[in-house]
């Protein structure tokens, strides 16, 4: 087994080590040509997918920068003792990249994807293999915790073929939500919808108990439209970096400062997002045309990172809204030891929020406050396996004391990682956790289940059956 993952890495690792957007730039452009797109259209697009990652990565990083700023005064003011260091998702991206077996994970992952489109168990071609590394780190864990590589396998199979199956199910939805054609192809395969199933748990509950909440909603398109300006992205922006700054005590000319970052960040969230449409337009026509001459008709999906989402500004919104909440969380909830910084903009809980609610912020909101608890609470649990990982492998942050221990607030995938401990602790032999794991597992599987029958209610509806 260890000949086989270091082969891997030989051939792989040198076309990994580009990074996300040239990775995904060469991709995408080769899916394209192979679909019959002409090399300059497919180069074209695979460009502007690789220029629209760039983008949104760029604003979320001077965005959750900001917002640190603003976390960390607040900590200083009020004399917190949170002793994990939120470092955000780059650097665990960096020390899950570092480990040989993410590359085993990928090319599992490849093979079982291309498995399941021969056997038409799906349509969706998942193409986001820079972030397999969301997958891996729920293995590499399982590892940490007692789990031997096949049984590591195993999960990580089994929750890559979810999530997958995932992808086809989100697919009607996010036409609605980008108002895009049928034709479109464009789905996501992130780690980050794993959460649909938990969202649209508590979404049917406010549908049977307080549905009256709804006509207290608004979005930012609409609000727009009535009273111009002031219900804009840039406005929505201003107003929430007002009340961070005022939360973390900071002077005048901070609070603006925060305010204005946040408005030109909602608004280019919007702009980027158009990127992403673009940048599939080519791969878009050639899988018609190949569809229609060799599938009988039969439509193949793209799975992509999840920004191409990120033009619809309720998802910013909620994230903005829920930064303080999730502070004020991390300060009173009980096990938490971690403080948010470098995940303050909630990326890892907001896609799934929009998705399944489509777009109704306030059930947004509150379902995202309620949440927030798993991924504080997941971040402590992983805190040791990533700390001494980052260690092992180089990519500890520099600056911060050997003995501090690091982690990511938001990281996606929460519940995915409890299964890694529970199931790790479980190849241990012990009893307790054997039963915890099987409990786990099966009612991961039921609910995702369930899942699955209301959004397949849900895009009848959409497909006017």
């Amino acid at each position: 087994m260890n000949t086989i993952i270091d082969g891997i890495n030989i051939f792989l690792k040198p076309i990994l080590e580009l990074g996300a957007a040239p990775l995904m730039t060469i991709i995408l452009t080769l899916i394209a040509m192979l679909f019959g797109v002409k090399f300059t259209k497919a180069l074209e697009g695979g460009i502007k997918l690789g220029i629209a990652l760039t983008g949104i990565g760029a604003v979320i990083g001077f965005l959750t920068t900001a917002f640190s700023g603003a976390m960390t005064a607040f900590v200083e003011r009020t004399g917190l003792s949170l002793n994990i260091t939120d470092v955000g998702w780059a650097p665990l991206a960096t020390i899950t990249w570092g480990s040989p077996y993410t590359l085993y994970f990928l090319l599992i992952m490849i093979i079982v994807n291309a498995i399941m489109l021969v056997l038409k168990i799906t349509d969706t071609l998942d193409v986001d293999i820079f972030n397999i590394w969301h997958l891996s780190i729920v293995g590499l864990f399982a590892i940490y915790s007692g789990a031997n590589l096949f049984i590591a396998t195993l999960l990580v199979v089994f929750i890559g073929v979810l999530k997958i199956i995932n992808s086809d199910l989100m697919k009607p939805t996010f036409n609605d939500l980008l108002n895009a054609p049928e034709g479109n192809p464009m789905t996501a395969t992130h780690m980050n919808y794993m959460m649909n199933p938990v969202v649209m748990v508590f979404d049917k509950i406010f549908d049977l108990l307080f549905p009256w909440l709804d006509k207290y909603d608004f979005d930012a398109a609409k609000l727009n439209s009535k009273i111009g300006f002031w219900g804009s992205k840039f406005s929505i922006g201003i107003y929430l970096g007002i009340f961070v700054g005022l939360l973390a005590g900071q002077k005048p000319t901070e609070i603006l400062a925060l305010a204005f970052t946040a408005a030109v960040a909602l608004e280019l969230f919007s702009i980027i997002g158009s990127w992403f449409i673009a940048a599939v337009e080519p791969l878009s026509q050639g899988i018609a045309d190949f569809a229609s001459s060799r599938l009988n008709g039969r439509t193949l999906n793209i799975g992509l990172d999840w920004p191409f989402i990120a033009g619809r500004a309720e998802m910013w919104a909620a994230a903005n809204i829920l930064a303080p909440i999730m502070l004020l969380e991390a300060i009173i909830l009980p096990g938490n030891k971690l403080l948010p910084l470098g995940g303050i903009i909630a990326m890892g809980v907001t896609p799934a929020l929009l998705v399944v609610t489509r777009g109704k912020l306030l059930r947004m909101i509150i379902i995202g406050a309620i949440e927030l608890p798993l991924f504080l609470w997941s971040g402590t649990i992983i805190a040791p396996f990533v700390t001494e990982t980052a260690k092992k492998v180089g990519a500890f942050p520099a600056g911060l004391s050997q003995s501090t221990l690091i982690s990511h607030t938001t990281m996606e995938g929460p519940i995915e990682k409890f299964l890694g401990y529970l199931v790790g602790n479980a190849s241990n032999g012990q009893s307790q956790y054997m039963l915890y794991a099987i409990g786990a597992l099966v009612a991961y599987l039921l609910i995702f289940v369930w899942y699955a029958k209301e959004m397949k209610k849900r895009n009848e509806k959409y497909s006017g059956k």
